[in-house]
């Protein structure tokens, strides 16, 4: 396992219990999946963020959470990639996504920040060019930013959010891979995994065909 290969997971939330099961809190909910999965270890205090160390096929991956809230989330980023040596392409930030629905999710590379402040903060100190795990939210209709902050229900945490937490953690082994090839198998295997619960039969892409279509910010 050598340096180079390190890479920084940054899940984005806000943080305090009052906002452990917000809808923009999933990216928390990810890297915290992530870890009890993978059997990291114990979360360490850095400057502005916690961030935990552990192994995912052969490759170390830092998992991060800042401690500033959702707006400030470039300052902790930037901090651990400065401490652990990384540069921009080996970061992935993992967020909630209003326009993809509950128990979906994307990967990029790149793009603009659609009104998200935490990949807008991001964005101003590192560039733009980092990857992204989006994680649909969905919307409800009314105001964005109180949805956002709204909790997942019981039912939806029951019913959708564990499972694609599991689904999430168990599948990272290709995300590591850090290539479109397998970022095309990490979503392959979500739709196996998810579609019995959105009520869907097809996968988005198959493991040796075209990657899907990406989606606009």
């Amino acid at each position: 396992m050598s340096a180079g290969s390190a890479q920084l997971w940054a899940g984005l939330g806000n943080p305090g219990a009052q906002h452990r099961w917000d809808r923009h809190n999933v990216g928390f909910m990810v890297v915290e999946a992530v870890a009890r999965r993978h059997g990291f270890a114990e979360w360490r205090d850095g400057k502005g963020w916690r961030a935990a160390r552990g192994e995912i096929g052969g490759v170390a991956v830092f998992l991060l959470e800042p401690l500033t809230y959702m707006n400030l989330s470039g300052g902790a980023v930037q901090s651990a990639a400065e401490k652990f040596r990384l540069k921009t392409e080996r970061i992935l930030v993992i967020h909630d996504e209003l326009d993809l629905s509950l128990g979906r999710v994307k990967v990029k590379t790149g793009g603009g920040d659609a009104g998200h402040n935490g990949l807008r903060s991001i964005t101003a100190v590192t560039g733009a060019d980092y990857r992204r795990l989006r994680v649909g939210i969905g919307r409800d209709g009314g105001d964005a930013r109180d949805y956002v902050l709204s909790s997942f229900s019981a039912t939806e945490r029951a019913e959708m959010l564990t499972p694609l937490l599991d689904a999430i953690a168990e599948n990272v082994p290709y995300l590591v891979k850090n290539d479109e090839e397998n970022d095309n198998r990490f979503l392959s295997a979500m739709d196996v995994a998810m579609s019995p619960l959105r009520g869907g039969a097809t996968a988005t892409a198959t493991v040796t065909g075209k990657a899907p279509k990406k989606e606009t910010d």
